[in-house]
């Protein structure tokens, strides 16, 4: 008897363990718990974190395209991000050792126009007269100034016309670390690596698609609408080059999240290499203005010259 009721009870009793095995996977009992808990820490590893990275002027959900969700970030000892990047590009924030400098060039050469508190506000306290400054990133401060744009020769004008910088490399980064200090924000400046190894070939492929349109395929610039002009792009540091492609000064548009760090430092290779030092094997440059430069020699030489063995011709008989 014994034996019967043993032999029922048996399949009742894996029945009931199988049944409490599932119900403790699907109720996240017993071996689920450790993985949960380490998801848990490292989810609150990661938001300790982010809160660290300062708000982007910029943003793409693409990694290593000018952001600071790049696959390399660096963080101070205070846990703040002074630099991000790849192997292509380095973003680096100024020192905040510059911001007791900066803040002082900028009080002599900014503040009447864009405001002590670098907030487009004017001394004579018209909002949105000037442009805002903050929160814009180092990068878009630091091109700027170093292009000689800023400080503006005429604040009036309809465009800010490149010239030789007033300010020395050191005060640039002075006034960009201190407007970054009152609201910090990326892109920081962009340190462009391995040129010389960078494919030159895909730099003027993406040049010619992205940038041709407005500055020529030469690079010397065009005219645009209202006044304004695409410039010229010759004898322009790598940083500049890279600094105008991801922040989009003026009327150019922000290459962000639709160009690799590795793309934009072709286009720069390119545009510091060719561009600058153009070659020309098929004969003399003319100047790098294409088929305009060669008609006019050839309407000049070509028509003038037979022109003449005419005239001689004619003199002849």
């Amino acid at each position: 008897m014994n034996r019967r009721i043993a032999r029922s009870l048996a399949p009742a009793t894996v029945l009931g363990v199988v049944t409490l095995g599932a119900l403790s996977i699907f109720t996240g009992a017993g071996a689920s718990t450790t993985p949960m808990s380490s998801a848990g820490t490292v989810a609150q590893a990661q938001a300790a974190t982010t809160t660290t990275i300062p708000n982007a002027a910029y943003q793409t959900t693409r990694p290593n395209s000018g952001t600071a969700n790049s696959s390399n970030q660096v963080f101070n000892g205070e846990g703040k991000l002074v630099a991000y990047g790849s192997k292509s590009i380095t973003y680096i924030t100024p020192p905040s050792s510059l911001v007791p400098l900066g803040e002082a060039v900028y009080m002599q050469n900014c503040a009447s126009c864009h405001g002590t508190e670098a907030n487009g506000v004017a001394a004579n306290g018209t909002p949105g007269a000037y442009p805002n400054l903050r929160g814009l990133g180092p990068a878009t401060i630091d091109f700027w100034v170093e292009s000689g744009r800023m400080p503006a020769a005429d604040p009036r004008s309809v465009q800010a016309q490149r010239h030789p910088p007033r300010l020395s490399h050191t005060e640039a980064l002075a006034i960009a670390a201190w407007v970054n200090s009152l609201d910090p924000a990326t892109p920081y400046i962009p340190h462009v690596n391995g040129i010389s190894t960078a494919a030159v070939s895909d730099g003027f492929s993406l040049f010619a698609l992205n940038c041709a349109a407005c500055h020529t395929i030469t690079g010397g610039g065009d005219a645009l609408a209202n006044g304004t002009n695409a410039p010229s792009i010759r004898n322009i540091p790598a940083t500049q080059v890279a600094e105008a492609i991801r922040t989009g000064p003026g009327n150019m548009p922000r290459f962000t999240g639709n160009l690799s760090d590795a793309q934009v430092r072709n286009i720069v290779a390119y545009v510091t290499g060719y561009i600058e030092h153009p070659r020309n094997p098929g004969g003399l440059g003319l100047g790098g203005l294409g088929p305009v430069a060669e008609g006019f020699i050839g309407l000049a030489l070509g028509v003038g010259l037979l022109a003449l063995i005419a005239f001689w011709i004619g003199d002849r008989s």
